[in-house]
């Protein structure tokens, strides 16, 4: 955690967003970094500004993983009783809101802030989330396909009705057959829709592993390796 820096971004819905920040271990002069936004799950929801690290983020702050990838993080806490997309994610199923919840409204603000402050590479934004945060996940890509070069969805759930519109951004997505919390059908269903409209969507789904289908996933080198190959082609 000592690597992630603690600050806080005062948005337009009054919403001030606490997050944390992982800076590349140096910052070349004239070099341009990806960034990959981490969205948090159901149960470290707060005002900490320490319990969005607990899962995943720390992966890609370690030694190794910066020295194969270098890279911004940012990783934002959503306030306790808000949610990244406000749906019931028990559901089978769920129509994307017409706007985006507070916290992914400050997200999203906040990024395109960062963007002006930092050396980013804009060709290579990525985004990965797991529970709430792999339903933010599809969320965001569903509202904002233009942002993202790659998504990972652990245990999430979107709304195929946007398939045609995100089957530009390669997404890879994990679930656990023995999930109780969100169905796998979810997604399944997200996966199978993108792919109809032509995406590039992978899909890894755990033999007889629960809700934590995030551990495995986030151990996994490759699994970053992928995602870092990702790359936007805004000259199209």
């Amino acid at each position: 955690m000592k690597r992630f820096e603690s600050k806080t971004f005062s948005a337009s819905n009054d919403l001030d967003l606490g997050y944390r920040m992982l800076s590349p271990k140096k910052v070349e002069s004239g070099k341009k970094y990806p960034l990959v936004l981490f969205l948090h799950g159901a149960g470290e929801r707060g005002d900490d500004n320490k319990k969005q690290l607990v899962h995943v983020a720390q992966e890609l702050a370690t030694d190794e993983m910066q020295a194969r990838h270098s890279c911004f993080v940012i990783a934002p806490q959503a306030p306790n009783e808000t949610r990244w997309v406000e749906v019931d994610w028990g559901l089978d199923a769920h129509k994307m809101p017409k706007t985006p919840s507070v916290p992914m409204a400050a997200t999203f603000e906040l990024l395109e802030q960062l963007k002006k402050d930092l050396p980013v590479d804009v060709d290579r934004i990525y985004i990965c989330g797991l529970s709430m945060g792999g339903y933010g996940t599809w969320d965001a890509v569903q509202r904002h396909p233009e942002l993202f070069a790659g998504a990972i969805s652990i245990c999430g759930g979107g709304d195929p009705a946007y398939a045609e519109q995100i089957a530009n951004v390669p997404v890879w997505a994990f679930h656990g057959d023995a999930d109780t919390a969100v169905k796998v059908h979810r997604s399944r269903e997200m996966v199978n829709a993108v792919r109809k409209a032509g995406g590039e969507a992978i899909y890894t789904e755990y033999a007889g592993v629960g809700h934590n289908s995030w551990a495995v996933t986030a151990a996994n080198r490759l699994v970053w390796d992928w995602l870092f190959a990702q790359k936007k082609h805004t000259t199209k």
